[in-house]
């Protein structure tokens, strides 16, 4: 975790530092030729600059170990500040929006026409390529450490260097052609500027609000759990991430039925272990006995099955069990989100199951699909 933070801290200077001098080189050029496009491109840069210094205070923030008030620690702050920058990336391209409309009002009242030199065309193409490469290097840094704040800060830099080819264009068709385009091409750029900056607010936000894990992911811990000597199957697994490899979840596990709690303690502390060791994970582990050894609960454990196989929408039952003196039938279902009215497949499986196995009186848990399907 701390070497995390020390490559984030790190390439963040480096993107400051580049930044500055961009800043400095394109403010340079656009006060002499007159040009807004060129200025507004220094301005972009300069919030990059204070992208790349939110990015360290919100990683330096993140990596405060829980409190009392905190108890899960402080890694969402990163969400934050993806946020954050989103909201950097919306105001650039509304700034370079704004202007370029500006510029293209004041062409066609005074005929304005910026004046660039062959040095300016070297300074604006050599700053495109140092965006692309600083852009590139963010988004690698972020994707191998996880930082969402770092891939956001590379993207933001991907889109610099189109704005500045669009900047470049207009200096190299002014100068050598005569022709006004600069304010158009600001005005298509700036918006792609913001839907890029949308894009960028709606992943950070739906971070903050709780993805879904990726599939890959839950079926490799639920494989991982399924390997352990006693386990019988894997159930319920809901994952909630707190930053960075700090996640705390729960998960249902079957036993044999026939396990002593001296047993289960046993396995329930390997899983953990597991989960923690291997995937960052803090999990809750509850226990459903499985396999019902008695002929009577086999037979209505069929018959729960055939009820549930007329309704494709259903991903899983589990936590079966029956209780002959209370007459009860138990067991738990996992209902697609796609399924439009969840409650009412429920109520019909339960009546089909009653009615199969009369005098029973059957109990449904509506469990969410948190981590089976796509």
């Amino acid at each position: 975790m701390e070497n995390r933070e020390k490559e984030i801290v790190k390439t963040s200077f480096i993107g400051i530092c580049g930044n500055a001098l961009l800043v400095a080189f394109k403010a340079f050029v656009g006060i002499i030729a007159g040009s807004v496009s060129i200025v507004m491109d220094a301005v972009n840069n300069f919030t990059d600059a204070i992208s790349s210094i939110i990015t360290i205070i919100g990683t330096k923030l993140s990596a405060k170990k829980p409190d009392k008030k905190h108890p899960y620690g402080y890694g969402r702050i990163e969400y934050l500040t993806s946020t954050l920058i989103a909201v950097l990336i919306l105001f650039a391209g509304g700034m370079a929006v704004y202007e370029s409309v500006k510029s293209i009002i004041d062409h066609f009242q005074s005929g304005s026409m910026p004046s660039f030199e062959t040095y300016s065309i070297v300074i604006i193409a050599a700053a495109i390529v140092f965006k692309i490469v600083i852009g590139l290097f963010f988004r690698s840094k972020g994707k191998k450490i996880g930082s969402e704040a770092l891939k956001a800060s590379g993207m933001d830099a991907m889109l610099d260097s189109v704005l500045s080819a669009a900047t470049l264009v207009g200096m190299i068709v002014a100068k050598f052609a005569g022709i006004y385009v600069e304010g158009y091409l600001g005005v298509l750029i700036g918006l792609f500027i913001l839907k890029s900056g949308f894009g960028v607010m709606k992943e950070s936000l739906s971070s903050m609000i709780g993805d879904r894990f990726e599939k890959d992911y839950v079926v490799a811990i639920k494989e991982d759990i399924n390997k352990i000597e006693g386990v019988l199957g894997c159930y319920d697994l809901i994952l909630n991430s707190y930053g960075h490899n700090r996640n705390i979840g729960s998960v249902h596990v079957g036993v044999n039925e026939s396990m002593t709690a001296k047993e289960i303690q046993v396995l329930e502390r390997k899983i953990s272990a597991l989960l923690y060791e291997k995937y960052h994970t803090i999990m809750t582990i509850g226990i459903y006995a499985e396999r019902p050894s008695d002929e009577k609960s086999k037979k209505i454990y069929d018959s729960v099955m055939k009820a549930i196989e007329k309704y494709p929408s259903v991903l899983q039952m589990h936590g079966f069990y029956t209780d002959d003196e209370t007459k009860t039938i138990v067991f738990d279902l996992v209902v697609s989100f796609d399924d439009p009215e969840p409650a009412e497949t429920i109520r019909k499986i339960k009546e089909e199951t009653e009615k199969a196995n009369d005098g029973y009186a059957v109990f449904v848990q509506y469990d969410r699909d948190f981590s089976l399907s796509e």
